[in-house]
């Protein structure tokens, strides 16, 4: 049997629908208050649904929250590894992973964001592959797997020793910095990673800020501007393709955030799910504005988590536009959705029309 360690980050993930950008440090307790409630389960449920080599596998999980009240009952040989506090940390994560090493596990699989990944390559740097399922607000790291589903697949190759390993990137991200609506990253360092092709996503990457590129976003701009509606609810995501549509109208726009407009005036900035939630109750006709993220090509569930499952649902397919320009699409093999809600991953997958210019549109596929 494989032994592997299985280690959850609890909170992690928890500040993206209320619009607070990461749960790093004393972050949670704001995000606790604002209603934000754990993701984490419903992943390792999905998680633990698709992997199919339960019965070659011998886990080493966390105690509690960090593992072991969510392998408990599900059919799975497991073993407690170590002790953890009431409010666990950074710390426990480092001190049970470096355990789980000397206990001699073949790959460790463990659930979080950026910040997760950080605390892993610091206990194990290269010494063992790791499987990352996604569960953070951000998750610019290439690390991760697409999707919990997939990560569970990419346990399931390692498994049957089908699979080689390579090194993928973590990413340092400020979170201070995030929260004021600029992103700061470096290299943090590398994990090895199971080498299973369409599994794992890019490290993200920043927009081009040549002349060229600004023109293609002012032409994308220019196209959305004319074709607004004044009796609806607009809901721009994150990035600066979208932000250029601000720019063109002459507004401030959050660059990392959700803002709202109405008639070409903004009536919610840098707005969080219930607030989303809020809006769609006054305004009921309401469309989505949406950018995939640079290098990955997530079009949901990187970097816009208030964008939830509830009010992806409530606003509907159709009235969803993505747009980004013609250099940036035509990189992505096809788009990508990880909503954590598997009926509407479905739902948003297919084919596509997005807008790359001025009446200019391109057909692509969205997977989840």
């Amino acid at each position: 049997m494989k032994k592997i360690g299985f280690i959850v980050n609890p909170i992690a993930g928890m500040g993206g629908s209320v619009g607070l950008k990461g749960t790093d440090g004393e972050i949670v307790k704001e995000a606790i208050k604002l209603g934000a409630t754990p993701v984490v389960p419903k992943r390792i449920e999905v998680f633990l649904k698709h992997l199919n080599s339960k019965d070659e596998i011998l886990l080493l999980v966390a105690p509690e929250k960090m593992g072991e009240a969510l392998v408990e009952g599900k059919g799975l040989k497991y073993e407690v590894i170590g002790h953890v506090q009431p409010h666990t940390t950074a710390e426990d994560t480092k001190r049970i992973a470096k355990l789980m090493v000397e206990k001699n596990i073949e790959l460790l699989a463990f659930c979080g964001g950026d910040g997760t990944a950080r605390d892993i390559y610091d206990s194990i740097d290269l010494n063992i592959p790791v499987v990352a399922i996604p569960s953070g607000v951000k998750m610019f790291s290439s690390v991760f797997a697409l999707n919990p589903k997939a990560a569970a697949q990419i346990v399931d190759k390692f498994v049957e020793k089908s699979t080689e390993t390579q090194e993928k990137e973590i990413l340092d991200i400020d979170e201070e910095a995030y929260r004021g609506g600029r992103l700061v990253s470096k290299l943090y360092g590398y994990l090895l990673v199971p080498k299973v092709l369409d599994l794992t996503q890019s490290s993200k990457s920043s927009s081009k800020i040549g002349r060229s590129e600004q023109e293609n976003k002012a032409e994308i701009a220019q196209q959305i501007v004319e074709t607004f509606e004044n009796d609806t609810l607009y809901l721009l995501g994150p990035g600066t393709t979208v932000k250029s549509i601000t720019d063109k109208l002459n507004l401030e726009k959050s660059l990392l955030g959700v803002d709202a407009l109405y008639s070409k005036f903004l009536v919610g900035k840098d707005v969080n799910e219930n607030d989303i939630l809020d809006l769609l109750n006054e305004y009921p006709k309401a469309k989505i504005i949406v950018s995939p993220i640079g290098g990955q090509g997530f079009v949901f569930g990187r970097g816009n988590k208030q964008f939830t499952a509830k009010v992806l649902k409530k606003i509907g397919k159709n009235n969803i536009i993505i747009i980004g320009t013609e250099e940036k699409i035509k990189s992505f093999k096809c788009l990508r959705v990880d909503t954590g809600d598997d009926e509407l991953d479905n739902i948003l997958s297919g084919l596509t029309k997005i807008i790359i210019g001025y009446k200019e549109e391109l057909i692509c596929k969205i997977e989840c």
